[in-house]
């Protein structure tokens, strides 16, 4: 029976788990929104937020925790000094999980996972909006034509 077991091992034994854990970590700390499954996703992010927790107090006891789980220390910079001042007002709910449907060899569900304050369409960076153009089904040149031909009967008339 699996009474009480929540915890997704994700296929794999221990040690692998836990370094892949590690690594996606690290990525989504230097590129702020990784594209991976559903499942590893959700994990990510339990192991992700109590970091980005940890991150906000800025001692030497708290890089070192990072570290101990990071182990990468342009990671560890950059959480500290860049996201840490992002995230200093947010109370939790650190990262962003979106899906954006199947992968194409195994039919696995996909998902980006990435930080929230650094969404800059959501947050609202200067969207262009794209001017609308219509076309029409009945031939390109029908407009050009007719005016063509008015242009000539009024130059036939003026002589």
């Amino acid at each position: 029976m699996r009474h009480g077991k929540k915890f997704n091992h994700l296929g794999r034994k221990t040690a692998h788990r836990n370094a892949m854990l590690s690594n996606m970590a690290t990525s989504l700390i230097l590129h702020k929104r990784i594209q991976t499954t559903v499942a590893k996703a959700k994990a990510l992010r339990k192991v992700v937020e109590p970091l980005l927790t940890k991150a906000k107090q800025d001692t030497t006891h708290s890089r070192r925790v990072v570290f101990s789980f990071l182990q990468d220390k342009e990671a560890v910079k950059i959480l500290f000094d860049e996201v840490a001042t992002k995230i200093a007002g947010r109370p939790g709910g650190y990262t962003r999980i979106i899906k954006t449907g199947t992968r194409l060899g195994d039919n696995a569900e996909m998902a980006f996972i990435e930080l929230v304050d650094y969404n800059e369409l959501l947050i609202g960076g200067e969207a262009t909006e794209k001017k609308k153009t219509r076309r029409s089904r009945r031939g390109g040149g029908a407009k050009a034509t007719t005016d063509a031909a008015a242009e000539a009967s009024n130059e036939d008339s003026a002589e």
